[in-house]
């Protein structure tokens, strides 16, 4: 099993494996894209979630979706700072030591990234209750995130 890494070690790690690497040009355009899509993931959670039994297998969807909507608004942060991040893992711990001024949650970014990885790489579901362990977090981070995005987007 591996260790548990903290997002200074994770994200000097990355560093040193060359995981975080320089991006080329932003575009306005694609940034706006992938705000957009990150509004479809949550916006489709939520439509998902209306009359849901709680022990429909579809939260492991509706989790997923919070996590993408997360994922894709952090990767937007990492594009306005110049940069392209390898995997889920290092763009979270980036987050964290590069942006503090968001007041990074990275233990809650780990949890998340860990449990949606148990659905796609070990086929483990996620039930209505680990939803509801995240949701007010989860939520939380889209409107911090996107409130971050939607600014820098302004001053493109």
């Amino acid at each position: 099993m591996a260790k548990f890494k903290t997002s200074e070690e994770a994200y000097a790690e990355c560093n040193a494996k060359g995981e975080i690497k320089m991006q080329e040009a932003l575009s306005k355009e694609r940034v706006e894209t992938m705000a957009l899509i990150s509004r479809v993931f949550e916006q489709t959670a939520q439509d998902l979630m209306i009359g849901l039994d709680r022990k429909s297998l579809k939260w492991s969807i509706v989790y997923t979706l919070h996590y993408d909507a997360i994922r894709e608004l952090a990767e937007i942060i990492v594009l306005f700072d110049g940069r392209k991040i390898a995997n889920h893992r290092c763009l979270f711990a980036y987050l964290c030591k590069i942006h503090p001024e968001l007041e990074p949650d990275c233990n809650f970014f780990e949890k998340i990234r860990t449990k949606r990885n148990g659905l796609d790489y070990y086929g483990t579901f996620i039930t209505y209750e680990d939803w509801k362990e995240v949701e007010v977090q989860a939520k939380l981070w889209i409107k911090v995130l996107r409130k971050a995005v939607e600014e820098n987007i302004r001053n493109i």
